[in-house]
């Protein structure tokens, strides 16, 4: 077999899993230099929630991260992640709109666009996978893992065939709870690898406990790829540590080959950052602790840190854990949709509304309404029709693609921010977050320093969980 390949994802997941995206451009270039001798694979370094986190608490440009990135690190391929029709935002976007971004995410120094769809409605990635193929990227489907009685083995192989058939370049298997367990990984690789010659990558959590475990089966099976973090920015929800991976598979015929002096440098440099964040109180210590009960809830790194954080601002984190029971049951209701973004944030939402207003479905976020009205895609089984009554009425329940309701809306958006919007990524910061991005705008051009503060009404909470994940 071939050499297994690293991905490091502190400068991505790994900070959003455990202290919500919020490292800073400053705190990432004075080590790049260091990390691009390392000999990873890729690096992680944009998409996710990095963009939201950028323009609304850092007040930096996240088109000039990247860029700043690109011109430090020379050897190495950039990585990041898009929810499809949904890029960074929360809504569908139309297809130009789509092809624009990623347009410009290749052009200012993306390599490798994992893309994915909450719901595995591959409709949801066409247009995304034309337009990585259109400039030149390496275009990486992700298939958001969970369990459910559709969610099989089977189900996923025949979703591989036909993504492939797309023209996928490699496949990510995206367990992003941390629920995909050790055998059930060993049987998912084999199974992929006998039906695609595609690389796959396989990314998880460390948060029920079972990562590390479930990575050297993967590879034992013939996983190509494997996503770590840093040690400082590993553990509880984030990914297992690259350096005791390293280590470790470095005694397989399969040695990753990583370059441990570059990496204890790059170890040594996060430690400090880490601590100050935990200080702060950003980084929650609770997300570094292992919790088996992840494999019942199914509810994905990020969102659990998200979730107990709102939870404090309410007065209510006595009641974690009712809301981590209610997570299942919403996820049933709505025909199991896999929880990651926005679907996880969505989900959790309701279960946290459910149980803090004491009657279920009582309050129903708008995103849930358009969820059930088949406006992010199609729920992977049947949404409960009682519930379904509850959340919409009689309303009309979609079955085209959303995103052909749409229609173009670029230069309609462009027109709307010409008096702030000095370029093309300007606009798409507007069309992604129409709310925030004027503001940040006005203080990137005028200089001025905007604080955009965090509101703690029960109502806010959608947004708020949504964009820190």
């Amino acid at each position: 077999m071939s050499k297994l390949k690293i991905t490091e994802t502190a400068l991505r997941d790994g900070h959003q899993s455990l202290m919500a995206t919020r490292l800073r451009t400053d705190e990432i270039i004075p080590i790049l230099e260091t990390m691009d001798k390392v000999g990873y694979y890729s690096m992680e370094v944009w998409g996710g929630a990095t963009f939201d986190s950028c323009i609304r608490f850092l007040n930096e440009d996240p088109w000039e991260r990247l860029r700043l990135i690109r011109k430090h690190v020379k050897n190495t391929k950039l990585q990041m992640l898009l929810r499809g029709q949904n890029l960074l935002g929360y809504r569908h976007y139309g297809d130009d709109t789509v092809e624009r971004f990623i347009e410009l995410s290749i052009k200012n120094g993306i390599d490798v666009i994992r893309v994915f769809d909450a719901l595995n409605d591959v409709r949801n990635l066409e247009e995304s996978m034309k337009a990585i193929k259109k400039y030149k990227g390496h275009c990486q489907v992700a298939i958001s893992y969970t369990t459910s009685p559709v969610h099989t083995t089977e189900y996923y192989v025949e979703l591989v065939k036909i993504v492939e058939r797309m023209g996928a370049d490699s496949i990510c298997i995206k367990d992003m709870a941390g629920v995909l367990t050790p055998y059930n990984a060993y049987d998912l690789v084999k199974k992929l690898k006998s039906t695609t010659k595609l690389p796959i990558e396989l990314h998880t959590h460390c948060t029920g406990g079972i990562a590390e475990m479930t990575y050297m089966k993967a590879v034992e099976a013939g996983v190509d790829i494997i996503d770590t973090a840093i040690s400082p920015l590993s553990g509880g929800t984030s990914q297992p540590p690259t350096e005791s991976m390293a280590v470790s598979l470095g005694e397989m015929d399969r040695n990753p080959k990583l370059n441990m002096d570059a990496l204890l440098e790059v170890a040594e440099y996060f430690k400090p950052i880490r601590d100050k964040y935990m200080e702060e109180g950003i980084l929650n210590p609770k997300v570094l602790l292992t919790d088996p009960q992840t494999l019942k809830y199914q509810v994905p790194g990020g969102m659990l840190s998200n979730l107990l954080s709102q939870m404090k601002q309410q007065g209510a984190e006595s009641r974690y854990e009712e809301v981590l029971n209610e997570v299942p049951r919403v996820r049933k209701d709505l025909g199991y949709p896999p929880l990651v973004t926005p679907l996880s944030q969505m989900v959790g939402t309701q279960a946290l509304f459910n149980v803090l207003t004491g009657q279920r479905y009582k309050m129903v976020p708008k995103e849930i309404k358009d969820y059930v009205k088949g406006l992010y895609g199609q729920a992977p089984a049947e949404i409960d029709e009682e519930i379904k009554k509850i959340i919409i009425g009689d309303e009309e329940v979609i079955t085209v693609r959303p995103a052909d309701l749409i229609g173009n809306e670029f230069e309609a958006m462009k027109q709307e921010i010409k008096h702030l919007a000095q370029n093309d990524e300007d606009v798409l910061a507007y069309a992604l977050f129409p709310q925030i991005a004027p503001k940040y705008l006005e203080s990137k051009y005028n200089k001025s320093a905007v604080v955009v503060e965090e509101e703690k009404t029960l109502e806010s909470n959608i947004t708020h969980i949504e964009v820190t994940m």
